[in-house]
């Protein structure tokens, strides 16, 4: 090589680099469900309430501990905000007061709790108040509250007094529910003898009954407009009463259900049913129509049935330990009649949300709607009524 020639450049050599840092990974963001998720219990709910302003609920359940959570739709934000064990045996049923700060109780251990819906509180306890075990609880006004047993009692509580101002035990069975009009004067309340009660609670007195019913009353609610009473009945069937004739019923309809446990109003023609079937059922009344099934718990009887105050949530306590929530919010804005000519005879229950539809298998195969209503039995024909009553 001559020494005019330049030797090549020895190669530099490129220093390691650090692979670029990859991106922080977005944070997901909480999913928003159409209804809150299952709330999963140690037991079996047998009564469950939900708050007339916020998003909480309260259940009861057979070991005798009471819960309040708070629920909502953002997927993982369900809490449990509170625990009571005061009870010694179940807890019947529990219930909110109308502002939602206090939360009634009642147990098969014939106790009367009274706690504070924020805390969880002990406030009031009625240790011994009936003979027999306590089965239902229904708050009236800021100060009064009617309880019933499984002997058939029913008395009326004045919390400024501390003590009953009405007692009487008419009925010969449990008594399963009770409801009261607007005015907060007269206390229906349903037995497990087929009859419904009449209590009037300004002259504190026991008004009638109704002529038995084939098989046990299990939930009574007022309807189109407190013009009319809607009882369940542990045959499967619904009796409807006008509201100024107690003393028989002036409708019935039959589904095809093996009981109806528990009924709560969603609107003011529709209630929602449950049954020993596990299956919630949307029924209108007068015109009387099974519209579909609002959800289920599979193969499990259903406990109780609690309405949110817009008549949007429905919340379902079942034997498979979970109370679940359905959307009811499109109930209100159903045409009846249109459903009524646009279904096939004999089809399938209509299922009436997505999560209604199960776990992808054709759970509703052998849910038949209900065949139509015998003769003067079903929407009034045998009584007269119609929709379109006068007040």
């Amino acid at each position: 090589m001559s020494g005019s020639q330049c030797a090549a450049p020895a190669a530099m050599e490129e220093e390691p680099q650090e692979p670029p840092e990859s991106p922080e990974p977005a944070a997901r963001e909480p999913r928003v469900r159409e209804t809150p998720e299952d709330i999963c219990l140690e037991a079996t709910a047998n009564a469950i309430a939900l708050h007339p302003v916020r998003p909480l609920l309260a259940a009861g359940d057979v070991d005798g501990d009471v819960y309040l959570y708070s629920y909502s739709c953002t997927e993982g934000e369900n809490r449990q905000l509170w625990s009571s064990g005061h009870h010694l045996k179940s807890c019947r049923d529990v219930a909110f007061s109308q502002d939602g700060q206090k939360l009634f109780t009642v147990s098969k251990d014939k106790a009367i709790h009274i706690l504070t819906a924020e805390e969880g509180r002990l406030e009031t306890r009625f240790p011994k108040a009936h003979e027999s075990a306590l089965n239902c609880v229904l708050p009236i006004d800021a100060h009064i509250f009617a309880t019933g047993d499984d002997g058939g009692a029913v008395k009326v509580w004045d919390l400024r007094r501390g003590s009953a101002i009405l007692e009487a035990r008419q009925q010969e069975e449990y008594i399963s529910a009770m409801a009261v009009d607007g005015n907060g004067k007269i206390l229906l309340t349903a037995s497990g003898d087929g009859t419904l009660g009449v209590f009037n609670m300004k002259r504190r007195r026991f008004e009638l009954l109704s002529e038995p019913q084939n098989g046990d009353l299990t939930s009574v609610v007022l309807m189109k407009r407190g013009r009319k009473v809607a009882c369940g009945s542990s045959e499967g069937t619904i009796y409807l009463f006008n509201w100024d004739g107690f003393g028989a019923a002036s409708d019935r309809f039959a589904l095809r259900a093996e009981t109806i446990d528990c009924m709560v109003p969603v609107t003011d023609s529709i209630v929602c049913v449950g049954s020993l079937d596990g299956v919630i059922r949307a029924v209108n009344v007068l015109p009387n129509r099974v519209l579909g099934c609002v959800g289920q718990h599979l193969g499990e009887p259903i406990e109780q049935l609690a309405v949110a105050a817009d008549g949007k949530l429905l919340a379902s306590s079942g034997h498979d330990q979970k109370v679940k929530f359905w959307d009811v919010s499109a109930l209100g804005s159903m045409v009846v009649d249109d459903y009524r000519r646009k279904k096939k005879k004999g089809g399938p229950l209509r299922a009436l949300s997505s999560k209604a539809l199960g776990s992808g298998e054709d759970f509703f195969a052998d849910l038949r709607d209900e065949a139509e209503p015998e003769e003067g039995a079903g929407d009034g024909g045998g009584s007269g009524d119609s929709d379109t009553d006068s007040d």
